[in-house]
C-alpha cells in the first residue's frame, strides 16, 4: 500500500518557497547594477542564498517528506520533526538572507545560519529514522540520505564561514572556501536528491516501464566520487590539471543521467508529454549549459590564471534560475495538484465523480509562466555574457512576471475547495 504523509506537514513547505521564488526575482532585479562586477558582492549572496535555501531546499525538504514515505514503502518517522525542521529553516532563511544583504554577518546572520543547520539535523534524523524502521532499500532512497548528508555539510562549512568572517579562524579566509561550500550544495545536495527523485518521478509521470537500477548506481558513485575528488583537491592540492577529474567524472553522470532520462521518454506508454513534464525535462538541457561554462571557467585559470567574473556570474545565474527552478516548476505542478487532491478527495474516492488533480490549476496561468520564464532565462543570461544593463532588467522582470503567475497558482492549488458531483 502506499504510504502518504499529511498534507498539513508538505503544504508549508511549497507555500514557503513559492514565495522565496517571488522573493528572489525581486531580489535579483534590484541586484542588476552589481552584476557588472565581481559575483562576490552582498546583493549577489542575498539572491543565491534565497534561491538556494528558500526555493530550492524548502521545495526539496517539502517533497521529500512527501517522496521518502513512497520509495521506503513505509511511514514518515515525525511529522512533529517536520514541523519543526519547517519552523527552524523559515526562520533562519530570512535573517540570513538580511545578513547577506547588508553585509552584516554577525549576531542576526550567525543565528540565521545555526537555525538552518538545526532544521537540516532534524530533518534528516527525520529521514534516517523513517527508513531505519522501513525493511525496503532501494537507490533511490539511497540518492536522498546521501544528498541529505552532503547538504548538512555544505551547511555546516557555510555556518563556519560566516563566523570566520568575523572572526578568522580557518587555514584561509572565508572567499578561499567559497568555490568548495558552493559545489558542495549543488553536486552534492541538489544534483544527487534532484537525480535520486528524478529517476523515480520521470518514468513514473510519464507512465514509462524503463528501469536501470545499475545505470543508477554508476551515476550515484560518479557523483560522489567527483565530489569526494573535488573536497580533496580543493583542499590540498594546488590549481593544476588533476582539477578536470571531478568536472569529467560530473559531466560523465549527468550525460549518463539525459540518457536515463531519453530512455524512459523513449519507452513511455503515455505518448504525449503535458507541459509540466516538458518543463521538467527542459531541465535536463538546462543543467548542460552550466557544465559547458563551468568547464571554461576551468579553462580560464589555466589560460589566464584567474576567473573570469561573467561566466562565473552566467554560472551561478543558470544553476539557480534555470536548471534548479525549471525542474521545481515543472514538478511542482505535478506534485502539488495530487497532495491537494488527496487532501480534499480522500473521503469521496469511490463514491462519486471527482475532479482530476491537474484540474486544480489553472493551465493558461501555467502557459503564461512558462512563457514568461523561458525569455527571462535567455534574456538575462545574454545580459550578463553582453554586460547589457537593459537585457538584465528585461530579464529580471520577466523572471519577476513566472514568479508571479507561478504564485496565483499556487495559491489557487492550495485554496481548493471541494467540487459537488
Amino acid at each position: 500500500m502506499m504510504q502518504t504523509t499529511s498534507h498539513r506537514v508538505v503544504l508549508p513547505f511549497y507555500f514557503y518557497a513559492a514565495l522565496a521564488f517571488l522573493a528572489g526575482t525581486v531580489l535579483l532585479f534590484d541586484a542588476v547594477p552589481v552584476f557588472s562586477g565581481h559575483f562576490f558582492h552582498p546583493k549577489l549572496l542575498a539572491v543565491t542564498h534565497c534561491m538556494a535555501l528558500g526555493w530550492g531546499t524548502m521545495m526539496i525538504m517539502g517533497a521529500a517528506h512527501q517522496l521518502v514515505p513512497v520509495l521506503i514503502e513505509g511511514k514518515l518517522y515525525s511529522n512533529l520533526a517536520a514541523y519543526l525542521s519547517f519552523g527552524l529553516a523559515a526562520l533562519g532563511i530570512p535573517l540570513l538572507i538580511y545578513g547577506f544583504y547588508t553585509f552584516s554577518l554577525g549576531h542576526t546572520a550567525q543565528l540565521g545560519g545555526i537555525l538552518i543547520v538545526a532544521s537540516i539535523v532534524v530533518y534528516m534524523i527525520n529521514l534516517a529514522m523513517s527508513m531505519a524502521q522501513s525493511n525496503n532499500e532501494n537507490v533511490h532512497a539511497v540518492f536522498v540520505f546521501t544528498a541529505t548528508l552532503w547538504l548538512l555539510a555544505t551547511a555546516s562549512l557555510g555556518l563556519a564561514l560566516l563566523f570566520n568572517f568575523t572572526t578568522l579562524f580557518m587555514l584561509k579566509d572565508s572567499l578561499g572556501y567559497l568555490s568548495l561550500h558552493a559545489h558542495m550544495g549543488i553536486v552534492g545536495w541538489f544534483l544527487l536528491m534532484i537525480m535520486g527523485v528524478g529517476s523515480k518521478l520521470i518514468p513514473m509521470f510519464l507512465i514509462s516501464k524503463y528501469t536501470n537500477t545499475r545505470l543508477l548506481w554508476a551515476i550515484f558513485i560518479l557523483i560522489n566520487l567527483a565530489l569526494l575528488s573535488f573536497v580533496f583537491l580543493n583542499l590540498f592540492i594546488a590549481p593544476g590539471i588533476l582539477h578536470l577529474l571531478p568536472l569529467l567524472a560530473g559531466g560523465s553522470a549527468v550525460a549518463l543521467f539525459g540518457y536515463y532520462c531519453f530512455a524512459s521518454a523513449k519507452d513511455r506508454i503515455r505518448k504525449k508529454v503535458d507541459e509540466q513534464m516538458k518543463l521538467s525535462l527542459l531541465s535536463v538541457l538546462l543543467l548542460l549549459i552550466p557544465m559547458v561554462l563551468l568547464l571554461l571557467v576551468v579553462g580560464s585559470l589555466f589560460v589566464y590564471q584567474k576567473q573570469q567574473n561573467t561566466l562565473v556570474l552566467a554560472y551561478g545565474f543558470l544553476v539557480f534560475f534555470g536548471w534548479i527552478s525549471s525542474i521545481i516548476l515543472g514538478m511542482s505542478f505535478k506534485t502539488l495538484p495530487f497532495i491537494v487532491w488527496n487532501k480534499v478527495y480522500h473521503q469521496q474516492v469511490g463514491l462519486g465523480t471527482t475532479p482530476n488533480p491537474k484540474d486544480l490549476f489553472n493551465s493558461t496561468l501555467f502557459r503564461i509562466m512558462a512563457l514568461s520564464y523561458v525569455p527571462g532565462i535567455l534574456i538575462f543570461t545574454s545580459g550578463i555574457l553582453f554586460r547589457l544593463p537593459v537585457l538584465l532588467q528585461i530579464g529580471a522582470a520577466g523572471l519577476f512576471i513566472s514568479a508571479l503567475f507561478y504564485n496565483w497558482n499556487i495559491l489557487k492549488i492550495l485554496n481548493h475547495k471541494a467540487v459537488k458531483a
